[in-house]
Parts: structure tokens; C-alpha cells; sequence
């Protein structure tokens, strides 16, 4: 039996019906799964994680159309269900239907039209989990930008890299791009056509790590956590030197046994996806003073990149102005402004401590605040000049004490904790010693102000 193939649930109360229904199935190359009342169905739907369910209309303990209506109500992405009925219940069926069965059969069952319809609703079922996929990202299929040597060795490597479910782990400094670079790999591999799930591992307070990675049982409702959100697809983690302890543990397990519990759950879940990592920090370092496990991090660096900084590779950033400029004309409808050769000459040699994410927010702040159809090189040091004065002369009034005091107190704190944030490489712990606030209260402080960790 393939291990990939798709998997079944067959819901009914006639024995008969259940084995031809399954051997039918199975013969095709499906996995099955029988149950012959409500109550196993829970169970089965839970710990066999079917891609179709085929749902008899009634049964000894409940009825299908119930049955249907309690796992929509508990699950937005509910595999399609094929209600099964008799000559007495086609209105139940048609009523099913409206609630979001995918389609209903007759008893007594067409053979040619069960496995007709079988092989449309699994086919509908992973383009619904597609098109989900695609609704939560919510990002435009980019490719790391730039022609230099050091953007070019990079992309072929991981297009050859891609081919291989080697785990990878990208280092460099905040705002390089390792998110792209890993949105690329994910891209050029065999998950292509599934989910890109990334988090920010510093975002995830010790308290719900256990609940985000691994979801949650209650009463028969599941919720599923990120590992198996990412199944059949890439699940990318950045700044893993954040992870707490117990969450380090639990993923090594999940990651040796391709399999885990959920918190609350009895039944083992199997996922299949790849594990992309990233870090601003050194990982050497983390394991040597005992905040990260040696064994994790060997599993999670089967191959490591070092995303080289922007001032590296610095003719690369005329390239970067001219993409991010039609980027914000697309994405944001702002009106079309071109940089002068002066100041693409003068961004060249800019230092660009923020790298790639701090050119992309220069291009956006010249084009809301900007006028004229060329951006010039006065009008770049200006944006330059404001930062920096921000910073280096606090005799001089900020642009943010215009503001409201609330608006004007969020400006202060995000400038604050970001500032902290890059100077503790990127850990929550260590931030949340300098400023002096409970962690607890910093994540709910740093979500508040969209600080992406």
C-alpha cells in the first residue's frame, strides 16, 4: 500500500455495504478506513485524517446529515463528504448537499459512478486546501532579486537543493532575506503545491509553544497546530535560537518520528513536510552555552547558507530600487517614481545596516511622501538625514512629537524595541532582561505594535 495515497473514510452501518465499498476502493490503490456508527467516525476522522469521507445517511447512534453539520461547524477546512442514501432519504441527501456535502450517491451504489465521483471530490479537496493556502499567504511569488555572483551561486544552489528533502538552515543578518531565499527553495521543490507556513519562532510565547506547533484536542474538536498546517508543504522557522527548551524537545521527536501528539490528544498524527530554519545569531554559540539542544540543531543544519549582508553584493541595489518601485506601484497602486542615476550612484555606496528590508521601507517612504516623477539625490539624503537625526541629535524635535500622544508614545516604543530587539540578536529573553518587562507582557506588546520578529 502506498503511503501517499489518498485516504478514506467509509461511514456505514450495513457490513456488507462497508467491505464492497472498501475492497472497491482499495483495488484502486486508496487507503481505507471503516466504521460502522457515529461514534467511530469522530474517532477516525481524528486520528486517520481523511482526504473523503463517505457518509451513510443513517445509522444506529446518529444520522449523517447531524454528523455533517457538527464537523463543519468545528473544522473550516473540512475534507469533502460524499453522502450515501436510499431510496426513502434522497431529500435528506439533496439537504446535505446545502450544508456542504460535496454530493451524495444512491443505494443501491453505482460502482462506475462511486469511483467517478470519489476521484472529483478528492481532486476538488486538495485544490480547496490549495486555494486556502494560497488565501493565507497572501504574497506575491517573488524570487530573490539581484544579478551579482553572490545572488546567482545562491539560487542555483538551492534550485539543485530543492530537488532533495535536505533540511536547511539560512544565517545572516536581520533583513537580508532569509524568508525569501526560503520562500524560493519551497518554490523550486516537490511541496511546491503545498502550504509555505512562516512564523516567527521568537513570536510564540513559551506558555502556547506546545499548542502552536502541535495544536490541540478538546473534546473531540481538533485544532491543528503548525506542523500539521505544513503538511505537504514547507514550514519555515525563523530565529530558532528563541525556541524554549520543551518546545526544542518535542520538535526533535516530531522530526525523528515524523509523527506527534497532539496536546490533549491520544493519537499519534504523521505529517509530511520540510523544515526550513533561520537565524541571526550564532548557532555554535547557542548550543555551546546550553540554550539550544546539539541534537536538534544538527538535524535542523543538514545544510546551512550564509546569506551574505547588502553592502556585499551593493550592485545589486539598483536592481532592488527598480523591483521594489513596480512592487509598490502594483501591490499599493502608489503612483510610478524613477531614482535618478545620482542616487542610485550615492544608495551604491550606502552601508545599509537594515540590508534588504531597510532599502525596501526607503522606496516605500520616497514614494508616499514624495512628488515629482524622478526621486533625486537630495531628496534620498533628506530620507536618510531625517533617521539619522532621529538618533544623533535629540536636541532636535522628532517628526513623531507632531503626533498625538498615544500615537506619538506606539512611534517611541516600536523605535525602542526594535533598537533593543537588534541589539539582543533577535531572543525575546534576552530583550525582555534589557528593557526590563515580563515576557508575557512583551509579546502581547510587541504583536500590538506589528513588530515582526
Amino acid at each position: 500500500m502506498n503511503i501517499n495515497a489518498p485516504r478514506i473514510l467509509v461511514v456505514d452501518d450495513e457490513p456488507d455495504i462497508r467491505r464492497l465499498v472498501s475492497e472497491i476502493l482499495e483495488d484502486e490503490g486508496y487507503q481505507v478506513a471503516m466504521a460502522e456508527n457515529g461514534t467511530i467516525a469522530r474517532q477516525l476522522r481524528l486520528s486517520h485524517r481523511p482526504n473523503l469521507i463517505l457518509l451513510d445517511i443513517w445509522m444506529p447512534d446518529t444520522d449523517g446529515v447531524s454528523l455533517l453539520k457538527e464537523w463543519v461547524s468545528e473544522d473550516e477546512l473540512l475534507c469533502p463528504v460524499v453522502m450515501m442514501s436510499g431510496h426513502g432519504s434522497v431529500e435528506l441527501a439533496v439537504e446535505a448537499t446545502r450544508l456542504g456535502a460535496y454530493d451524495f450517491l444512491e443505494k443501491p451504489l453505482s460502482l462506475a459512478k462511486l469511483l467517478l465521483i470519489v476521484e472529483r471530490a478528492i481532486e476538488a479537496g486538495h485544490l480547496q486546501i490549495e486555494n486556502a493556502g494560497l488565501k493565507k499567504q497572501l504574497v506575491p511569488d517573488m524570487e530573490p532579486v539581484g544579478k551579482s555572483a553572490a545572488v546567482a551561486r545562491i539560487k542555483d544552489q538551492l534550485k539543485r537543493l530543492a530537488q532533495h528533502d535536505t533540511r536547511v538552515l539560512f544565517c545572516g543578518e536581520a533583513g537580508v532575506g532569509k524568508e525569501l531565499y526560503a520562500r524560493y527553495l519551497h518554490n523550486n521543490s516537490a511541496h511546491r503545491n503545498g502550504p509555505f507556513i512562516a512564523v516567527a519562532v521568537g513570536s510564540i510565547s513559551p506558555e502556547n509553544s506546545a499548542v502552536e506547533f502541535f495544536g490541540k484536542e478538546i473534546q473531540g474538536k481538533v485544532h491543528p497546530g503548525l506542523l500539521e498546517r505544513a503538511h505537504k508543504g514547507t514550514l519555515f522557522l525563523s530565529e530558532i535560537g528563541g525556541m524554549d527548551a520543551e518546545t526544542q524537545l518535542r520538535l526533535l521527536s516530531a522530526l525523528e518520528s515524523s509523527s506527534f501528539l497532539r496536546v490533549g490528544g491520544s493519537e499519534a498524527v504523521s505529517v509530511d513536510l520540510r523544515v526550513i530554519t533561520s537565524t541571526r545569531v550564532s548557532m555554535d554559540d547557542e548550543v555551546r552555552s546550553g540554550r539550544f539542544r546539539q541534537d536538534l540543531f544538527y538535524i535542523l543544519n543538514e545544510m546551512a547558507f550564509n546569506i551574505p549582508p547588502l553592502r556585499e553584493h551593493s550592485e545589486d541595489v539598483p536592481s532592488l530600487l527598480s523591483f521594489y518601485v513596480d512592487y509598490f506601484v502594483t501591490q499599493e497602486k502608489l503612483a510610478f517614481r524613477k531614482f535618478s542615476m545620482a542616487a542610485q550612484n550615492f544608495l551604491r555606496n550606502y552601508n545599509w545596516r537594515g540590508n534588504v528590508r531597510e532599502l525596501k521601507n526607503l522606496v516605500q517612504r520616497l514614494m508616499i511622501l514624495g512628488v515629482g516623477a524622478e526621486i533625486e539625490l537630495e531628496e534620498v539624503k533628506s530620507a536618510l538625514g531625517s533617521v539619522v537625526a532621529e538618533v544623533a541629535l535629540p536636541s532636535a524635535v522628532p517628526e513623531f512629537f507632531n503626533l498625538p500622544l498615544k500615537d506619538a508614545r506606539d512611534h517611541f516604543e516600536k523605535a525602542y524595541l526594535e533598537y533593543h530587539f537588534e541589539r539582543t540578536g533577535g531572543s525575546v529573553a534576552k530583550l525582555s532582561a534589557a528593557v526590563g518587562m515580563e515576557r508575557t507582557h512583551l509579546y502581547r506588546k510587541l504583536h500590538s505594535l506589528n513588530i515582526k520578529l
